[in-house]
């Protein structure tokens, strides 16, 4: 008799096939959120490579995707943890702690003496995503790093910078931080590492302490080197602060990866199944399984879901003639539409905009009279200033030379604008701003969507009267949208062709990334496809905009005349639900989508440059061959640590070779005349100073400020209420 073991996990299937005791079969697949389909695909290879019998043999089923299979196939569930501690104490009698790393969910067994036997205490992490697979990938992938590259990356010897173990949304945004502070990505993915070693053995454990012998399971922990080295140092060290009593072994092997890791839970349910307990586990075939991929699951689907981003054909071709009238919206990074371009006239200077924003970095050229000569687009490669350099060898090499003013806004901005030499540094909302009454005049609400923020600016009279910012959670932002596409094998550009032709959607909540995570994960379980779980996330985005994340429940009292811009607009399905959503609250309401949507804040610089090159001031711009000779180098060490506060900020001291800087040495990382320092990694003003010395200078120029520009407010409310002696 044959025994298959199935572990239908949140990323994907894994399943061994035992006769006799010997394993005659296994694999493993993500299963891209078809775990149904994936399934099917194992049961029929094994029954034609290995002989798998309906009636004749047995199958067990566990994870979280299995609750709905195991019935259509006849399969006994077994809950994981049952079926990890199974395997482990059939095979591994000695080990005492074990931690399991999913693609979605995380697991602690303790194993203690007690009696005759040994007890069990388990510890579980499914809500959230810090400290698991997709945790570390999706961060890997913002990077772009590739797969193999991500698996030989090391842990020791790396210097280590803070990021959040609790939330993988919070720790998305602390590696964001560290992107465009320049810290080198083997040092942020060293400290990923430590971040979900951290969250296994700071909250998992909860004051437990793990005992030798040790074993690690789970697809991140046996492909990641990186991440066996910081279990074994940080094993090792509270061993030895915890005074652990430990084996006289190689202290290497007292913490152990089996090649076989990924395959522990499937290998318990086969040790369940063989042992008797596998009543109710014959294997019924693949008959109703089929009917369930080819009608069952569609029926359920009707009745839990709602219906589509678009009802019809018809509907689409509606959308599409408003929206998008050639048929596809204009992507980052192309040429000027037809009637615009040309060359900047003779004698007159070309004015640069640039927008280092979260995920990509945009750059526009314009000409004196503001037509749009030339837009570059450049995703980021996790150092700012190599994003610099890939931007103006774009401009450059389109023949611009006669620079009249550069303008930057975004994330970057402050780290480059003296790196540069840019004339104007531009806060993010004046510089949307700008873009969209640059077009839009009459324009009553912008609504910038990018990669990793969310921006509405409420007009009155063509100034910002109010705004919201959303800059803490990924919910209704782009970057989440990305990376559910990319774990999906999705391309960005064909995001909205794949959520359009969903014809039903799961009811996804609104609210926290991180539940909005979990969420989806339950939608796979139920058998919702990539398509319509792309749908409903660009259904429910409005939502987490305008309610969630900018709290405006009211949108008929901040004007009708909408205009979206961002990135994230660039995708249809995105703007389809935005149109939906903004119409059903403001029937009336004239929503307008930026011609140039994802290069809207470089063309806002963009315009502030050339107010600059009004004003008659010459421009700071250093050239094109300075920048791509710019020469750097990062030092993130106890050095750079700021100590102004307890926070004790590891900085990130950036130092650039530029001409005539005075350097910096008397600091405690020298740094000699001709180099210029930019310090990052900073938690507040106080943490871009060094020393004493230079934070009394920053205190006098403040005081300066202060005697030349008086509150106005403090001298009327001292007038105001001053004593005044009565006069006999």
């Amino acid at each position: 008799m044959k025994v298959v073991g199935m572990d239908v996990g949140s990323t994907t299937v894994k399943a061994i096939l035992v006769e006799d005791g010997l394993i005659r079969w296994q694999d493993y697949q993500r299963h891209n959120t078809r775990q149904a389909e994936t399934v099917l695909a194992f049961l029929l290879r094994m029954e034609a490579e290995s002989g798998l019998a309906p009636g004749a043999d047995l199958i067990l089923f566990t994870g979280s995707g299995s609750g709905f299979i195991h019935p259509l196939v006849g399969g006994k569930f077994v809950q994981e943890v049952v079926a990890v501690a199974a395997a482990v104490e059939k095979f591994h009698p000695e080990v005492s702690f074990v931690s399991e790393i999913g693609g979605e969910d995380m697991k602690t067994i303790f194993f203690a003496p007690s009696g005759a036997g040994r007890s069990k205490q388990v510890y579980m992490q499914s809500a959230c995503s810090g400290g698991t697979g997709t945790f570390i990938e999706k961060t890997a992938r913002k990077l772009q790093i590739a797969p193999d590259a991500l698996a030989e990356m090391t842990y020791q010897g790396r210097t280590l910078h803070k990021i959040s173990s609790k939330c993988g949304i919070f720790a998305e945004a602390d590696a964001n931080t560290l992107v465009k502070g320049g810290v080198p990505v083997e040092e942020i993915i060293a400290s990923l590492f430590e971040a979900v070693v951290h969250q296994n053995l700071a909250t998992l454990t909860k004051g437990n302490t793990p005992s030798p012998e040790v074993l690690l399971l789970g697809g991140p922990n046996l492909f990641f080197k990186g991440l066996q080295e910081a279990w074994r140092y940080h094993l090792e060290r509270i061993w030895a602060e915890r005074r652990v009593s430990v084996p006289d072994k190689d202290p290497g092997s007292l913490v152990r990866v089996p090649a076989d890791a990924l395959y522990y839970a499937s290998i318990g349910c086969v040790e369940i199944g063989g042992t008797g307990a596998g009543t109710g586990a014959l294997y019924q075939g693949t008959d109703k399984l089929r009917w369930w991929i080819g009608e069952g699951q569609h029926a359920q689907k009707a009745k839990e879901g709602t219906s589509g981003l678009v009802s019809n054909d018809g509907e689409l071709a509606r959308f599409l003639e408003r929206y998008a009238p050639d048929g596809r919206r204009r992507t980052p990074g192309a040429k000027p539409e037809q009637g615009e371009g040309g060359s900047v006239p003779t004698g007159q200077p070309a004015l640069i905009g640039c927008d280092f924003g979260s995920t990509t970095a945009k750059a526009v050229v314009l000409a004196p009279d503001k037509r749009l000569l030339f837009s570059g687009y450049a995703s980021s490669k996790g150092n700012p200033i190599e994003d610099a350099r890939d931007l103006f060898r774009q401009i450059h090499r389109a023949g611009f030379r006669n620079i009249g003013a550069v303008a930057l806004t975004g994330y970057g901005k402050d780290l480059l604008k003296d790196i540069v030499g840019a004339d104007v540094g531009i806060v993010e909302t004046v510089a949307h701003a700008r873009a969209a009454l640059h077009v839009f005049p009459d324009a009553d609400v912008i609504c910038d969507v990018g990669g990793c923020d969310v921006k509405v600016m409420i007009l009155r009279q063509g100034t910002v009267a109010d705004f919201r910012l959303n800059s803490q959670c990924s919910s209704g932002n782009g970057a989440f949208l990305q990376g559910v596409a990319e774990r999906y094998g999705v391309p960005l550009e064909s995001y909205a062709e794949h959520a359009f032709a969903a014809k039903s959607v799961p009811a996804l909540a609104m609210g926290c990334g991180v539940f909005l995570q979990s969420d989806i994960v339950n939608q796979q379980r139920k058998g919702w496809s990539a398509d319509e779980i792309m749908a409903s996330l660009a259904a429910v985005l409005p939502l987490n905009v305008w309610v969630y994340a900018c709290q405006l429940q009211n949108l008929r009292a901040v004007g009708r005349k909408f205009v979206l811009q961002g990135g994230t607009h660039l995708n249809l399905a995105v703007v389809k639900a935005q149109v939906d959503f903004i119409t059903g609250k403001v029937p009336d309401a004239e929503i307008v989508i930026h011609p140039y949507s994802g290069e809207a804040g470089a063309i806002g610089a963009a315009l502030c440059a050339l107010d600059a090159w009004q004003a008659g001031a010459p421009s700071r711009f250093r050239g094109f061959e300075a920048i791509e000779r710019l020469n750097y180098k990062t030092t993130t060490d106890d050095r750079t640590t700021c100590h102004w506060c307890s926070c004790n900020c590891k900085r990130t001291f950036i130092d650039v070779e530029v001409p005539h800087s005075a350097g910096r040495p008397w600091s405690r990382v020298p740094a000699q005349a001709g180099w210029a320092r930019v310090i990052t990694g900073n938690s507040c003003p106080k943490g871009l100073v060094e020393d004493a010395g230079e934070m009394r200078l920053v205190k006098a120029r403040m005081e300066e400020a202060k005697r030349e520009y008086p509150n106005v407010g403090d001298m009327v409310r001292a007038q105001a209420f001053r004593r005044v002696k009565a006069t006999v």
